[in-house]
């Protein structure tokens, strides 16, 4: 086995952990997409399109509510803010692959990982791309089995088996070890506490809300340092 395919391999390997997190919040995702009216083939073509486990589930929750199509778009969009800042965080590492390449490991990133690839590299290196779409594809093939499983499944899976449980613990298990630094801290604070402060307002515009906060604060507290 040569270096790269070395680090494909270690890629995978090392995403195998977080998949167990993984396959429940996707079956959650397809129940969801299921209770929200939609068909396998539209909750998998939403799912390829988007791949985005937080902001398919804030979607698919409005839809379900009909909430009107600004409200899903622009909560989605909210959500997936946070790539804004993995990208630009993750860039420098991928600067020398070429635009199809680098256009392909953009459609791939995911809060895992940028997680897992940041974590092991601090440095541009062609094999980190190779470790990292490792992991991406890991994640992205368990995600569309599991949203399909969860569509075809659907309201048949036992309340009992408390899935949602999992789409928390999968972000805790990635936001407690980036609270690093006062600024990481005080954004995830004020962010949490707006969340849970606005969890009654409608159309889930509380998540949109902790989400400026979070990023309001953050800045606020880094450019008084």
């Amino acid at each position: 086995m040569d270096r790269l395919s070395a680090e494909f391999s270690t890629g995978v390997r090392d995403s195998l952990p977080l998949l167990l997190g993984i396959v429940p919040f996707a079956l959650v995702a397809g129940v969801a997409a299921a209770d929200a009216g939609l068909s396998t083939l539209q909750a998998l073509g939403m799912s390829v399109f988007v791949f985005a486990g937080a902001s398919q589930l804030a979607a698919l929750d409005l839809i379900g509510s009909n909430a009107p199509l600004a409200v899903v778009v622009l909560t989605a969009a909210v959500i997936n803010l946070r790539m804004l800042m993995y990208s630009a965080s993750i860039a420098p590492h991928f600067r020398a692959a070429a635009g199809r390449m680098r256009a392909m490991l953009a459609y791939f990133l995911t809060d895992q990982a940028f997680a897992l690839t940041v974590a092991r590299y601090d440095h541009d290196d062609t094999g980190q791309r190779w470790y990292y779409l490792g992991v991406s594809l890991a994640l992205w093939s368990v995600w569309q089995v599991g949203t399909v499983v969860g569509v075809v499944v659907g309201t048949g899976v036992p309340d009992e088996w408390g899935l949602e449980f999992a789409v928390p613990l999968v972000f805790l298990a990635l936001l407690v070890p980036a609270l690093k630094s006062r600024e990481s801290l005080a954004a995830g604070v004020a962010a949490g506490v707006v969340a849970v402060a606005g969890a009654g307002l409608p159309f889930n515009l509380g998540l949109i809300l902790a989400a400026v906060v979070g990023v309001a604060v953050g800045m606020f507290t880094e450019a008084r340092r």
